[in-house]
């Protein structure tokens, strides 16, 4: 008989109390592997990213692709009958997850410590800028503050300029990864307790426990580490170069690699160039080198030239915009591009996390909600209330 495919985590339900990009990626990434993800919004304004450019029919698109998958409950937190149906929903959760500032779930009346005296096999993640502890744990936190603050910004950027945040919100991002990371890591080790746990994630330690290169330097030499633009900073060539029709890189980390990559531009002499010969010879020549390698590549287009590095079979690539990788239909083969709706954008693409499963269903056409969409429906199956009941919330403006 053929085995029904499941969703990895299918029945499992997830309180969503977040916000903004940190926490909603978190919850994302729970809903795309099969997650009920019950989404708590403020009702007629909803969470702050709906407000976020850029908006489609009035509807934001940012706000749209994190929130892919899940189920919107508008609800007040601000009067006692909204918290009493967020305690109520979190008695029937596996999970909650919040990222309001440290302290505010407890003011709210919805600690840790009351919502798994409620219900002990709750899972209870808090994301936060700084964690609820430390020197800076009240500081308002955004993903630039945390580039800034994490040594991030100080590595970034061409060497002698000013420190360049990274492009895109990679602490926001590598944060919600890693508390996902760790609710699952927590639903595993209640299999075997029965107990759940409390965990919470900080971006600033999200993103410092992600400067190897850096830290390998400062925490076991006295070098110093600066910004290096494009070049990796402690071998090469690791750099980008520019052709007549567009930028490329080059990996060259070994000195087999150094050696074909010689042979590619037509000047296999370089390889036994004593200035050259290791890659501490390359790194204190680095100039000289550089200056090879671009007056071989300006005589170029971006086609040939990487044509002759992978003929020479040395790791390299063009420098994409974002047109240029979604429109190659490589993203489309590996299903990085999901279909979705949603009630005022219509059909749209949503991109789910990443990571392929063997024997998982296809997750078929994702919805993503407008404000409340399932407030009525959530109210009536997890908490069994009934129309009165809700008019009666709505009369108390709890929803």
């Amino acid at each position: 008989m053929e085995q029904k495919l499941r969703s990895i985590l299918q029945g499992v339900q997830v309180l969503d109390l977040t916000r903004v990009m940190s926490g909603p990626f978190c919850t994302a990434m729970l809903a795309d592997l099969g997650a009920e993800v019950i989404k708590i919004e403020m009702p007629g304004f909803g969470e702050e990213a709906r407000h976020f450019a850029p908006h489609v029919n009035g509807e934001s698109t940012y706000y749209a692709l994190l929130n892919r998958g899940k189920k919107s409950v508008s609800v007040n937190m601000k009067t006692k009958e909204g918290v009493a149906l967020i305690r109520d929903l979190a008695r029937k959760a596996d999970v909650i997850v919040e990222n309001f500032r440290p302290g505010v779930m407890e003011r709210l009346g919805l600690s840790h410590e009351l919502l798994q005296q409620d219900n002990p096999r709750l899972i209870y993640a808090s994301i936060s800028g700084f964690g609820q502890t430390g020197t800076y744990s009240d500081y308002p936190a955004f993903d630039l503050v945390i580039q800034a603050m994490s040594g991030l910004m100080s590595l970034t950027g061409e060497k002698g300029g000013r420190p360049m945040a990274v492009g895109e919100s990679v602490a926001d991002v590598s944060t919600g990864m890693f508390a996902a990371f760790g609710i699952t890591a927590a639903l595993f080790d209640r299999e075997k307790t029965g107990i759940g746990r409390r965990l919470e994630v900080a971006m600033l330690d999200s993103v410092f426990s992600m400067l190897l290169t850096g830290l390998a330097r400062r925490l076991f030499t006295d070098r110093p580490c600066e910004r290096v633009g494009n070049r990796h900073p402690e071998t090469y060539p690791v750099d980008s170069f520019s052709t007549q029709t567009g930028d490329f890189v080059i990996v060259g980390f070994s000195d087999a690699l150094y050696s074909r990559i010689c042979n590619a531009i037509g000047r296999p002499e370089l390889a036994d160039d004593s200035r050259f010969r290791t890659n501490q010879d390359r790194n204190n020549n680095e100039q000289l080198l550089r200056n090879s390698i671009q007056e071989w590549a300006a005589g170029r287009t971006q086609e040939e030239a990487l044509a002759a590095l992978r003929n020479a079979d040395v790791p390299s690539a063009p420098i994409w915009s974002l047109d240029d990788v979604i429109s190659s239909g490589h993203l489309q083969a590996r299903g990085m591009l999901q279909p979705g709706i949603n009630a005022a954008l219509g059909d749209i693409k949503v991109v789910p996390q990443p990571v392929h499963f063997s024997g998982a269903p296809d997750p078929g056409v994702v919805r993503t909600p407008v404000l409340g969409e399932h407030t009525i429906q959530v109210l009536a199956t997890k908490l069994g209330l009934d129309s009165s009941a809700i008019e009666a919330l709505r009369v108390a403006k709890a929803i």
